[in-house]
């Protein structure tokens, strides 16, 4: 959330912001309301006043006049009747405020899409292959480790089954992950619940943006997490962290429920795009001077497990169309899918500056007399399945239809190679 006073006095930064977004926020609206809440107060407060000064005169006489009586409880009704009303334009100001996406940082490249974005590095080369690489969606099949009309016997569209070698190569994946940036990079390992309330979805920035992309269970007011970064941006909400405690590095493996129903008619074909897939979350609250550089951190500890899997990879920095609606800078991370002959987005690696933090009231103290202040938060897929485990498939198929299992995951899988015949 942005700061209401920030809002208030530079309200041309916040239109500028909002034009490199292509965003229509209502800030004129924000602006309007804030007004007309100030007025309101003034007058509540002046009404308030004038009652004080009414009581303490009162009090010094023993007869008290019945005009005064009166008119001091029409004051005390007006009272009333005004605080409604600043209670009702304040929960819609608050509403509107939830609207407003970040302001992207000064060198957010300026762009509307996907092709605005600017390539920063890439690493690994191409494989080359002596024959026509399929599709994971072919590859997978005819291993017996990839099953659509299972999923969508259960489920219906965008469903899937892994079977046999498939469920464990995607087990092996995530372990893999977990190992990589607890025990090198270290994070702390959190297992958060998969449902939410309300408030979680809010502190996040999902709520109100995004209410239809989400599963929702209407009887308890449980949200279904899009990604961990959900439950992770609300494990310190309403909290003030002490001096020394940051920063704060925590991954989690969840699965992730979407309902994509701003992706329609996009990917449908293999699992690149479903309503339920698995996620490897990196996150970070940090001190506000520090969070530019994690941010770069964040991107080389996600572009690790790309390097030791040796699957080619590119960085690309998001333009401020393309950006996260919590986002002030970001980068995605890319794995090129040879049998799909496309770049696959794994990981989108986020610095949302105090955005969040103000959203769930998330605060630190630098020293032990110091002011709180809101943290910087920090989050990126380290890596996001089921792309990974299609990077994997088609980078390392074989003439004759088996997967060689890359060399990181063989502690983890017991095999080396998977075969037609094995499922």
């Amino acid at each position: 959330m942005l700061s209401l006073e920030l809002i208030r006095q530079n309200p041309d930064l916040i239109r500028q912001a909002l034009a490199k977004r292509y965003d229509s926020a209502p800030l004129e609206d924000i602006l309007s309301l804030d007004v007309e809440h100030r007025k309101l107060l003034q007058q509540v407060e002046a009404l308030r006043a004038k009652r004080n000064e009414v009581s303490r005169q009162l009090s010094r006489v023993k007869e008290k006049p019945p005009e005064i009586l009166a008119e001091m409880r029409e004051v005390g009704r007006q009272i009333d009747i005004i605080q409604q009303e600043i209670n009702s334009v304040a929960e819609r100001l608050h509403q509107l405020l939830l609207c407003l996406p970040n302001i992207p940082s000064v060198d957010v490249p300026l762009g509307r899409d996907d092709d605005d974005n600017v390539l920063v590095r890439s690493w690994g080369e191409m494989p080359k292959f002596a024959f026509e690489p399929k599709p994971h969606w072919e590859l997978g099949e005819a291993l017996g480790i990839l099953d659509f009309s299972q999923g969508v016997k259960l489920s219906g569209s965008r469903f899937y089954v892994l079977r046999g070698r498939g469920a464990q190569f995607q087990r092996a994946l995530i372990n893999f992950m977990l190992d990589l940036h607890i025990k090198e990079s270290g994070y702390t390992e959190i297992y958060p619940p998969y449902m939410v309330k309300r408030e979680c979805m809010e502190g996040s920035g999902n709520l109100p943006k995004f209410a239809d992309n989400l599963y929702h269970d209407d009887e308890d007011d449980f949200w279904f997490i899009p990604t961990a970064e959900v439950p992770l941006t609300n494990l310190h909400r309403d909290e003030i962290l002490e001096p020394g405690t940051l920063p704060l590095y925590y991954v989690a493996y969840t699965a992730c429920f979407r309902r994509e129903k701003m992706a329609a008619g996009r990917d449908t074909r293999g699992i690149k795009r479903g309503h339920q897939f698995d996620k490897v979350e990196l996150y970070k609250f940090v001190e506000p001077e520090t969070s530019d550089e994690e941010l770069e951190k964040l991107v080389d500890q996600a572009s690790e497990v790309c390097q030791r899997l040796s699957l080619p990879y590119r960085v690309v920095q998001l333009c401020t169309g393309n950006l996260g609606f919590a986002a002030q800078k970001a980068y995605d991370i890319e794995i090129w899918a040879p049998g799909c002959g496309e770049w696959l987005e794994a990981s989108s690696c986020s610095n949302c500056g105090d955005f969040q933090a103000r959203r769930a009231n998330i605060r630190y103290r630098a020293q032990p007399d110091a002011r709180p202040r809101f943290v910087h938060t920090l989050n990126g897929s380290g890596l996001a399945l089921p792309r990974l485990l299609i990077a994997v498939l088609e980078n390392y198929q074989q003439a004759e239809g088996s997967v060689v299992v890359p060399e990181a995951l063989r502690h983890y899988m017991g095999v080396e190679v998977i075969n037609p015949t094995i499922s």
